[in-house]
């Protein structure tokens, strides 16, 4: 399939399509690249704009949001932009209060904790209207990028949103959330399809306002073992691309390459692969090679560095890219980290991460 472009809001055209053309398995000149949590704390001018205002604040603010998106885009030559917002939109648009507490991260007062609870969040149908916000910050951004990169749109997978609503925040074990999968299962599918129900208009959403890609974000599925993974996991990753998929074509929009990233969950990388994606992305604990030979040849992979990588000297991550390049191989591949940027790392090692793809990967080719 080429790769289509939707410009229903007269968008500026595209002059860098190398990252969309990775995604949908065409062939590129060179690796494209761009890093998880590229618009972070890592930058001192992201720092300074984000002291104004609180972090959901800053969430739904369109031009903030638009600013924080195209800062790594001003300081590095990336192939791609992702919207700077955050997966617990989702949540609050269903009726959680969720506060982002410096210093410990995100927290909801009143959690989850009974089946009963879940009679209190909102239709999900209304969702979408409730983002109303991330609409207009990727209008905006996708205006303000003027064809540069592609921009990147994303949400947060159902299991995923589901153990903070129910943990009430970050958790090592996830116990919580688990104990629901265990004692009650039915609530917990019900809770899972009102999460589907509230992602799907919401992606096909930000595809309408702009979005040429989406990315969904399964952090937390090395909670889960094979069994629960497959059973409250999966069913729900490829419902989510199957329904986005068929929303776009109902809605009159091109269709845009969806990126699964489902973080420790190497035991489903084949499932993974046959879930409707054109993408899986990769955190660092998997081999290159190894996912390649369970993925098959058609799917593009996206990844894989660990992000304390960009902690060694710029000459060792060179190295390190080069030996990641070589690993996954000249196409149907984009560069990635294995997970976000951390707050304390360097931009200047982030600006080597990203020559070295580009450099090391138009070597490849030539050889």
């Amino acid at each position: 399939m080429e790769a289509k472009e939707s410009r229903p809001q007269g968008f500026p055209e595209l002059k860098n399509d190398t990252f969309l053309r990775a995604a949908w398995g065409e062939e590129t000149d060179y690796t494209p690249v761009w890093c998880m949590r590229q618009a972070g704390r890592y930058l001192p001018e992201f720092r300074e704009t984000r002291a104004a205002q609180d972090f959901f604040s800053t969430c739904r603010s369109p031009e903030a949001c638009c600013e924080l998106t195209l800062q790594p885009l001003r300081r590095f030559p990336l192939d791609a932009a992702i919207i700077f917002s955050d997966i617990l939109v989702v949540p609050q648009a269903l009726g959680m209060e969720v506060t982002m507490v410096p210093g410990k991260g995100p927290s909801f007062p009143e959690p989850l904790r009974e089946e009963r609870d879940l009679e209190r969040l909102r239709d999900p149908a209304t969702v979408a209207s409730e983002l109303g916000y991330v609409f207009q910050a990727i209008t905006l951004t996708r205006q303000q990028l003027a064809g540069r990169v592609p921009l990147i749109g994303f949400a947060g997978a159902p299991w995923t949103l589901m153990t903070y609503m129910v943990e009430g925040g970050g958790s090592s074990t996830m116990s919580q959330a688990k104990r629901w999968l265990y004692q009650r299962p039915q609530a917990s599918h019900q809770l899972l399809r009102i999460l589907t129900d509230a992602l799907v208009p919401y992606l096909v959403g930000q595809v309408a306002a702009g979005a040429q890609a989406l990315q969904l974000f399964e952090s937390h599925a090395g909670h889960l073992g094979p069994q629960l993974f497959s059973k409250f996991a999966l069913p729900y990753i490829r419902d989510v691309s199957k329904r986005v998929k068929a929303g776009l074509q109902e809605a009159g929009l091109a269709p845009v390459p969806m990126i699964i990233f489902a973080k420790d969950g190497h035991f489903a990388l084949e499932e993974l692969a046959q879930a409707g994606y054109e993408v899986v992305g990769l955190d660092w604990t998997v081999a290159p090679e190894k996912a390649r030979e369970r993925v098959g040849k058609t799917v593009t992979l996206q990844g894989n560095l660990d992000p304390c990588a960009l902690y060694a000297s710029e000459e060792e991550i060179g190295k390190l890219v080069q030996q990641m390049l070589n690993d996954f191989g000249p196409q149907h591949y984009i560069a990635n980290l294995g997970h976000g940027l951390y707050p304390d790392m360097d931009p200047e090692h982030v600006g080597a991460f990203v020559d070295a793809v580009h450099k090391h990967s138009r070597l490849l080719r030539q050889n």
